[in-house]
């Protein structure tokens, strides 16, 4: 597990954007349950979440149509969060950082990891606006 005070500014690149932070099970199962559609971001420490995925999930926002509500968990440091988080993206295998959209609490777009590192932010950014364009 990653010490708070080191993560801090990881999660706040996303919590500063709109990002709900979820740090229990419940949190993240009641964020998943809502009507409308969820975004959920697991957040790493790696250098692929930091040049990639936290920059493309704020871009994707900047979108007509987007999700109702956008969480994040952090891998490494919210262990029973991002358990459960990751337990509703089965069949997909744990991966961080990962992204998952949910509609009326089903899974209806996945981007894994190896969907993330190496790929620009402008390019995850247009996966899910495409995703939020067909399901929000």
């Amino acid at each position: 597990m990653y010490p708070a005070e080191l993560v801090k500014p990881m999660s706040e690149d996303l919590t500063n954007a709109g990002f709900e932070a979820l740090h229990t099970a419940e949190a993240v199962d009641a964020a998943v349950k809502k009507e409308g559609t969820t975004l959920v971001v697991v957040n790493s420490v790696c250098g692929c979440a930091a040049a990639n995925a936290r920059p493309g999930a704020k871009m994707s926002l900047n979108n007509d149509k987007k999700p109702s509500n956008i969480v994040t968990v952090f891998a490494g440091v919210d262990k029973e969060a991002t358990d459960r988080a990751r337990a509703h993206m089965v069949p997909f295998p744990p991966s961080s950082p990962s992204m998952a959209l949910f509609k009326n609490g089903e899974l209806v777009h996945m981007l894994e990891r190896h969907h993330i590192e190496g790929r620009p932010a402008e390019l995850i950014a247009e996966n899910l606006m495409d995703a939020y364009n067909e399901h929000c």
